[in-house]
């Protein structure tokens, strides 16, 4: 294709940063392919080990509580545990927290703890100048380390929330290790189903950027709290 059709090739390769059109060294990849890709592999890796570093959480001015596991290790092999709370977590939830609110909004670092400070800076605060401008009760924020998308099932029911909503990494790709997806759910619960859950997938500076993101979140929050 490369040669038959080279500026088909090379609009594609303009408007996607997918790995198209890389050319090879007889049956291999050229040398800069080959370290690219897995130059992009290890920042996938890392950004699925790291910690989301304290100084990240201080600068969004939330606080932090975390799941039923204790480091990395355990989130990524009991993701059980990374869906449920200690009493201690739960009773600071619900001392720091309003309660009766109409849309509770948290972070979670997930699969992809960059994605935190990469997006949470813009996403939130457009999405929540959103909501209250159109007369929603928005709740605390704060911040969950090893953050399972079903922390959901406890956090809305324990302050009394109509939706709940989690900005969580997703699992990093061999584009960016910075992507980030909102799980929203309309009266959250511990027996809901996976299928209650609206999603917002790939908000990143190369996706869909975070303002953007808020815009179309907030339309998808507004339209399951008129229901």
């Amino acid at each position: 294709m490369d040669f038959l059709y080279p500026k088909e090739m090379e609009k594609m390769r303009r408007e996607t940063p997918a790995r198209i059109g890389i050319g090879h060294a007889g049956p291999r990849y050229t040398t800069k392919a080959e370290l690219d890709f897995w130059e992009a592999q290890t920042r996938a890796s890392d950004a699925v080990q790291m910690e989301v570093p304290k100084e990240v959480v201080e600068q969004l001015g939330v606080f932090e509580v975390r799941t039923k596991c204790k480091n990395k290790y355990e989130m990524l092999t009991r993701p059980d545990w990374g869906r449920l709370f200690e009493e201690d977590a739960k009773k600071k939830i619900s001392e720091n927290c309003e309660h009766h609110v109409d849309v509770q909004i948290y972070f979670g670092d997930g699969l992809c703890s960059p994605s935190v400070g990469a997006n949470i800076p813009d996403l939130y605060p457009a999405l929540r100048a959103e909501l209250e401008a159109e007369g929603y009760k928005v709740g605390t924020p704060f911040f969950v380390r090893y953050c399972r998308v079903n922390t959901a099932r406890t956090i809305g029911p324990l302050l009394d929330a109509k939706l709940t909503c989690v900005l969580l990494g997703e699992r990093p790709g061999l584009v960016t290790n910075e992507s980030m997806s909102a799980y929203m759910a309309l009266d959250a619960r511990p027996e809901m189903s996976e299928s209650d859950y609206k999603v917002v997938s790939n908000i990143s500076r190369i996706g869909m950027p975070p303002v953007e993101a808020a815009a179309y979140i907030a339309e998808l929050m507004k339209g399951e709290l008129t229901k």
